[in-house]
């Protein structure tokens, strides 16, 4: 049986609608011999695969590791030694809070070969699914992108310098510290900053709840809200009530338009 030569694509999944997925990303599925796909990629892309590949589920998620990650690199190597080219599929964009350099030194101290397709992180991706911008003019002039917890399980200090700026702050992975990490926000003088907490963005489960600095972990609590969730902190938020009013009102007058039109009006 002929077997490709061993590589590696690193492929972004996007934040999870399927139609958020580039062109390339679809085109590299398609050419996999292996594909190891992680828990928050939308099965539905999995449906681009060439009949006969290799399809696994390698995904992590908190409190619930189907592999190590020690464990994922050495499949990858021996998927690439048996199969040929291999697809690691993951959310968002492999490096943004992707574990990809590791898989790529990994299979580089192999000799695989080894290219990286870009995907739409879901730091930017969520947001904007919900009318938020995360920069505005007169509003933020940058923004954040943090991890909620570091290895050890600490809350990132980067959390706090971003907390003493006025720019945007965009957590990731952060729910179950997300007392914490408000508690900084409010000893920096943030407890009236607008936050919004969105859960299962861009996906038909997307759930969103809007509060404040002093008030978003009981509304996220009574909300149920949960992983995988987006944190966005900062004075863009309150934009987003204006922004989703017009977006209602654009739809409503197309929708009177098209009836007149078709009434004969």
């Amino acid at each position: 049986m002929h077997v490709s030569i061993p590589s590696l694509s690193l492929v972004g999944a996007g934040p999870g609608d399927p139609e958020m997925m580039t062109l390339k990303a679809i085109n590299t599925i398609r050419q996999a011999d292996v594909i190891l796909y992680d828990a928050l990629v939308n099965e539905s892309l999995l449906e681009y695969a060439a009949p006969g590949a290799i399809i696994q589920f390698v995904g992590k998620r908190y409190g619930c590791h189907a592999l190590s990650q020690q464990e994922i690199n050495q499949r990858i190597v021996e998927m690439a030694t048996a199969h040929g080219h291999v697809v690691r599929l993951k959310g968002g964009d492999p490096f943004v809070f992707g574990r990809a350099v590791e898989e790529i030194q990994t299979a580089r101290q192999h000799g695989i070969k080894v290219t990286v397709i870009p995907g739409i992180s879901s730091a930017i991706a969520v947001p904007a699914s919900q009318m938020i911008p995360l920069t505005c003019r007169g509003v933020a002039e940058s923004f954040w992108v943090t991890t909620g917890t570091t290895r050890s399980g600490d809350i990132s200090a980067d959390i706090e310098l971003a907390a003493r700026s006025t720019a945007t702050v965009v957590i990731l992975m952060a729910m179950s510290k997300l007392e914490g990490i408000m508690q900084l926000f409010a000893q920096h003088g943030k407890s009236d900053t607008p936050v919004a907490i969105i859960q299962n963005g861009t996906t038909p489960q997307q759930q969103m709840v809007i509060g404040t600095v002093k008030d978003i972990v009981w509304r996220a609590q009574a909300a149920g809200m949960g992983n995988p969730a987006i944190i966005v902190v900062g004075e863009v938020v309150k934009l987003q009530a204006i922004l989703a009013d017009e977006t209602v009102q654009q739809s409503q007058n197309s929708d009177t338009i098209h009836e007149e039109r078709q009434s004969g009006l």
